[in-house]
This record gives structure tokens, sequence and C-alpha cells, in this order.
């Protein structure tokens, strides 16, 4: 016979314990991570040559206001290249 079906059970079952871990993983950081930011800023933000604009969320720390995000949102935004237009909205979390 060229296929052991119980090999190949076996193979699977193990693969999908680790595949279980990893998502359980990603879950427990991302709960974390945003258990971290006090606030969600929504923006809109733009690059120039070639025009790209963007609308986004970004988690921030502090204060929940849009004066207070829009430091940090401009901050972050400028370290990857993108200029922002305006904070739209900020929610606490």
């Amino acid at each position: 016979m060229l296929l052991n079906s119980s090999l190949f059970a076996r193979i699977f079952s193990g693969m999908a314990h680790q595949i279980k871990t990893l998502i359980a993983a990603c879950c427990i950081t991302f709960v974390a991570t945003a258990a971290l930011a006090d606030c969600t800023a929504v923006y809109k933000a733009k690059q120039d040559n070639p025009l790209r604009l963007e609308h986004g969320l970004l988690a921030v720390s502090g204060p929940c206001t849009k004066e207070a995000a829009k430091a940090k949102v401009k901050a972050e935004l400028a370290s990857k290249g993108w200029t922002l237009l305006k904070v739209l909205s900020v929610s606490e979390n």
C-alpha cells in the first residue's frame, strides 16, 4: 500500500495542534497589544510621488483626545514616510 493512512493522520494531527497553538498565541498578543493602548485614532494620510491616500486606524497611548492623538499619529506616520492629513476621530478601548 502506497499511502499509510495512520501515518498521515498522526502527521496532520500534530500539525493541527501546532496551528492551534500559533493561533492562540497570535490572539493573546493582539489582546495584550490592544490592552496597552488607551485609544484608537482614525486618520487620513498621504504620500507624494506618486500620490497615495490612506485611511486607517492607529492605537495610541495617553489621553483619548484628537489633539493628544494627533502628535503621536503624525510621528508614527512620518517614520513610515506618510504625511498626516487629519485625525478623524478617537475612541477609547
